[in-house]
């Protein structure tokens, strides 16, 4: 069949069979598809769907597409976590190093940034140097010399989900569970991994605005993984507020970098000890003798290794074996030119911080992408000094927004001020 004839049938809600699906794999990736082509199939599935089988077919060509990593010569477990995106969502910052400090042998490739959530490699690409495109060999030496590398997919590895990941950003077809669960494990199976968590948001700034449809992904991408001889489990964590206090790059990475070293927002550190711990579980189910057996044992050890610094050390250790410059680490990010406070005009308690909003404002303001292809802007976003059950006093900041142009500014404060609710 032709790529045109996929696209009716699948528009008329047929099923797609293993082989057609892996034709327009290869076709995408190879480039005999066009975008315009790819971008109608696409859409036709975000209307019809795929099923179970359609869904494991598509995400197993897609892993297939390229090289896939063998982790076997490295020692211990391999694990990896991935979050399927919100507004503040650093956790991966945070417990890819932190899982690593307790022994486990993190391998992560992540993704850019999708809607209006923010991007792991467009985070780390804000350290000056810092490179997240490694060739696999590369890839699996800074594994070996650290324990933990977090990367972008490069030309080897996934391809086909490369290029349907940046047309589904642009093309509003984001929101499609077979394709989000496709492309997550696409390069989960690719990266090598034994064992994967998947942290599955939930919520206003989620794409799955229910918990409902929050456990149907998580359940699809577990069938996918155990399906491909993988350990696999998934946790579904809330995103009606963004996670932490900042959504921008630079100043996410910043805020992770608090948490390793013992500090940070708390919401944040704690869903990152539970993320760490199912991690650790997963890993234990691997390799019992190497990791606690005990859901309070790995809680504690993941604990001590924040508070010690050997979490933090790990970040450092990775950021410089993948050519980052880790005195903005230390020292700070260089800052955004411009800063607008916005303050609140009555006194109560901030009952809602809408997670949509936030993540849309901090787009507006640089840290996110419109079309597929532009820049960013990594000092721009937003810093909430109040969330919800805080306390606010007429003419106290709420939140400051950060940018390059002072033009940026009314859209994104407007949006804002809409979604922050006060009783």
């Amino acid at each position: 069949m032709s790529i045109l004839d996929l696209i009716q049938k699948k528009r008329r809600g047929l099923r797609l069979t293993d082989g057609e699906i892996g034709g327009f794999v290869a076709g995408v990736t190879g480039g005999a598809v066009p975008d315009y082509q790819t971008a109608a199939l696409l859409m036709a599935i975000c209307f019809a769907g795929l099923d179970q089988d359609e869904t494991l077919s598509l995400t197993l060509y897609m892993a297939r597409s390229g090289r896939t990593l063998d982790l076997s010569g490295l020692p211990g477990v391999k694990g990896d976590k991935h979050s399927t995106g919100g507004v503040g969502d650093k956790t991966t910052l945070v417990v890819a190093p932190l899982a690593a400090a307790c022994g486990l042998t993190v391998a992560k490739l992540a993704g850019r940034g999708l809607g209006h959530t923010g991007g792991t490699v467009d985070k780390l690409e804000s350290i000056p140097g810092f490179t997240a495109a490694l060739p696999a060999e590369e890839f699996i030496n800074v594994l070996r010399k650290t324990g933990v590398c977090v990367a972008s997919q490069s030309a080897e590895l996934a391809p086909a989900d490369r290029v349907l990941y940046e047309l589904r950003d642009v093309t509003g077809t984001v929101e499609s569970v077979p394709l989000i669960a496709a492309s997550v494990m696409s390069k989960k199976l690719a990266a090598g991994a034994d064992c994967i968590l998947l942290d599955v948001k939930c919520g206003d700034g989620a794409f799955m605005k229910t918990r409902a449809d929050a456990e149907v992904l998580a359940g699809s991408m577990v069938l996918i993984g155990r399906g491909a001889g993988r350990s696999c489990a998934a946790v579904v964590t809330e995103m009606d507020t963004p996670l932490g206090r900042t959504v921008g790059n630079a100043l996410e990475v910043a805020e992770a970098a608090e948490v390793l070293g013992g500090r940070g927002p708390e919401d944040l550190r704690e869903c990152c000890l539970l993320l760490t711990e199912k991690l650790l579980e997963l890993a234990a189910e691997r390799d019992p003798g190497a990791f606690p057996a005990d859901g309070a044992a790995r809680r504690a050890l993941a604990e001590r290794k924040l508070d010690d610094g050997q979490a933090y050390q790990k970040l450092l250790d990775m950021v410089s074996a993948q050519g980052g410059d880790t005195s903005v680490l230390i020292k700070g990010f260089p800052e955004a030119p411009y800063r607008l406070e916005i303050l609140s005009d009555r006194s109560g308690e901030v009952t809602r911080v809408g997670a949509e909003a936030a993540g849309r404002a901090a787009g507006l303001l640089g840290a996110g992408r419109r079309r597929k292809g532009d820049p960013i802007d990594h000092a721009a976003g937003l810093a909430l000094a109040k969330k919800p059950g805080d306390a606010v006093r007429a003419g106290e900041r709420l939140c400051e927004l950060r940018a390059s142009d002072t033009s940026l500014f009314p859209a994104a404060e407007r949006l804002l001020r809409e979604q922050i609710e006060i009783r």
